[in-house]
């Protein structure tokens, strides 16, 4: 398979980007889009020329570092899968690919396609935890979860964080992010105590750190690979209302 790659060079945070053409003539279509991105690097660096910088851990699907665009759309064109899940032989011989970073205000780009999340992280440590001491390890079922709590806390636990909804999003908004956060810990018993201060705390940061507001386009479900649901962004309006609520009773 013969393949046409048009990636984004950027050497530093500062410098000046520019579109490169690469052309691939002997592409497996058994290769993750990962491994064919080596076969070009492999190639580059043989050549004496700077390979293409691009984030990976897992390869997994695991881990959420390896996202990039794929002709405009995070991730690629397959549904539920990560950029590393993602093969060859979804692609046609003789197609030409655009491969850019996560372009968003709170995701600078560091280098080619690898962007600065560690907004996500500030933003979990703005209210991702909770204070209760657990102590060891308790016995199974002390604590009594409804099934349908549990089951949708391990839904939201789901997110890898991988910046997709970011990047879909008109806005440039983390909201389907900071809501799975949000949701997982406040459906369990253990997060009871800074439910509704996590919520405003993390808001907070989301805010402070140039994402935009979320206006219901839902385009960030659509490229999630864990399939996030936008009912998560609900139950966080609502949970923001009653800490509001809350605060001007607490104010009278």
């Amino acid at each position: 398979m013969k393949l046409t790659l048009h990636v984004w060079r950027q050497p530093g945070p500062d410098a000046e980007g520019r579109f490169e053409t690469y052309q691939v003539p002997d592409v497996d279509e058994h290769m993750s889009f990962l491994e064919m991105l080596d076969v070009v690097n492999e190639r580059l660096i043989e050549e004496g020329k700077e390979p293409i910088a691009f984030e990976h851990d897992c390869r997994e699907g695991i881990c959420g570092a390896c996202g990039c665009l794929i002709n405009g759309r995070p991730h690629g064109r397959t549904r539920l899968s990560a950029t590393c899940q993602l093969h060859m032989r979804h692609f046609k011989d003789g197609e030409e690919l655009t491969i850019e970073p996560m372009r968003a205000k709170g995701f600078p780009v560091l280098r080619d396609l690898i962007v600065d999340r560690s907004a996500l992280d500030r933003i979990v440590q703005a209210g991702g935890y909770i204070s209760a001491r657990t102590g060891s390890v308790p016995d199974a079922n002390v604590i009594l979860v409804p099934k349908l709590d549990a089951d949708w806390s391990m839904d939201a636990a789901a997110c890898i964080g991988c910046g997709a909804c970011v990047a879909a999003c008109p806005n440039a908004s983390a909201m389907l992010f900071v809501a799975a956060k949000v949701s997982h810990l406040g459906l369990l018993p253990q997060g009871q105590p800074e439910r509704y201060e996590r919520v405003q705390r993390m808001l907070a940061q989301h805010d402070a750190e140039g994402f935009g507001y979320c206006s219901n386009h839902g385009a960030c479900t659509e490229v999630c690979p864990k399939d996030i649901s936008l009912d998560f962004i609900a139950k966080l309006n609502r949970d923001l209302m009653s800490a509001s609520l809350r605060s001007r009773v607490q104010e009278d």
